[in-house]
């Protein structure tokens, strides 16, 4: 056995996965979802009550020229860029890995972003989440951005 096959076993093994049907996976989604929900109503006011008051975002942005930039947010400058206007925003998570140990837990999984029905850009989200007094809360953002490769 490989050592790679070693390693990937002990994590298949150690791995705090959820069942993404079970109802504590379903709990962890709430905010993930009330994020895509805030983004398709272009409300900042709706990001609030998914993020916890220290939540960080960080975004890795690949050009299609072959360069890239890190940029990290505060929650506030994140919600900031959320404004009202007449396109029609939809990010859609497919096959996300929910991964919950006591009171933290991790959602990872590719997306599209879509602006009125058309893929403008994708790459792979993920959230970092705590639990506060039996309620989940996003902690942390991640996620890149390119306009290759994408398919919706």
């Amino acid at each position: 056995m490989s050592v790679l096959a070693l390693v990937a076993a002990l994590v298949v093994q150690t791995s705090p996965l959820a069942d993404p049907a079970s109802p504590e996976a379903a709990a962890v989604m709430v905010p993930v979802n009330g994020i895509f929900s805030a983004l398709a109503a272009r409300d900042a006011a709706m990001l609030t009550p998914h993020l916890a008051p220290e939540a960080r975002m960080i975004v890795a942005v690949e050009r299609p020229d072959g360069t890239s930039a890190v940029e990290a947010l505060a929650a506030e400058a994140f919600a900031a860029g959320l404004e009202p206007g007449p396109e029609r925003f939809e990010e859609i998570l497919t096959d996300p890995i929910i991964a919950i140990d006591g009171d933290i837990a991790m959602v990872w999984g590719p997306y599209v972003f879509k602006l009125d029905g058309r893929v403008v850009h994708c790459g792979s989200d993920h959230f970092d989440l705590i639990r506060r007094d039996g309620v989940w809360k996003i902690a942390g953002i991640t996620w890149n951005q390119r306009t290759t490769g994408c398919e919706g």
